[in-house]
């Protein structure tokens, strides 16, 4: 008897674990962006309410598995992005947008900042049809409203195959805070953001 209620217990646990697992898979969606040095990008989104992972990556190249170290040469065709997971019911993919355009210089091809090259353009690379159109949208009304002068040049294309960057990229700003600040200092970012964007 014992070993049937046991069971019974461990087969419904079962049963939840894989409700549960269902119900976070059907609630969570993903949002792909490339806006230079992927360090940078995680910590805007990681304080967003709704979003539950940032993970740093590369993609839209040729190359399966590449390397930080051959991403970082150039020619795997890849760009350094970030993969947002979160919630749509308690944030959209608009808001996302709005995070990334106002986290990136749009106005120059091939580079962010301090880093110069391929890898490090600036793209949204959408899921579905929906996020294309609401991409083209955002960038058609920034177009009309930015604050600067220069033309729009990030790209807007379709989500390729995702690779996680190794470990010691995660989580970055977090892992190695001093070096962080330094590197995003000493690379302009924030300086050049302001002028872009304002404060």
């Amino acid at each position: 008897m014992r070993r049937l209620v046991i069971s019974g217990l461990w087969v419904c646990g079962l049963v939840f674990l894989n409700l549960l697992y269902s119900d976070f898979a059907q609630a969570a969606a993903k949002a792909t962006f490339a806006g230079g040095c992927f360090w940078c990008m995680e910590p805007p989104y990681d304080e967003l309410e709704g979003v539950i992972e940032t993970i740093s990556g590369y993609t839209g190249g040729d190359k399966q598995n590449p390397t930080y170290e051959e991403v970082s040469a150039g020619g795997t065709g890849h760009a350094e992005a970030v993969q947002v997971i979160y919630d749509p019911a308690k944030i959209s993919y608009q808001k996302l947008l709005e995070v990334f355009w106002q986290n990136i210089d749009p106005t120059v091809t091939d580079r962010q900042f301090c880093d110069i090259g391929h890898q490090y353009r600036t793209a949204i690379f959408y899921h579905d049809e929906e996020q294309r159109a609401l991409a083209e949208e955002s960038k058609a009304r920034l177009e009309k409203t930015k604050p600067f002068k220069e033309p729009i040049v990030t790209e807007i294309t379709a989500a390729t195959e995702f690779y996680p960057a190794e470990d010691y990229h995660q989580n970055y700003y977090r892992k190695n805070p001093v070096r962080y600040k330094f590197y995003r200092y000493s690379c302009g970012r924030d300086k050049r953001l302001e002028e872009l964007w304002g404060r």
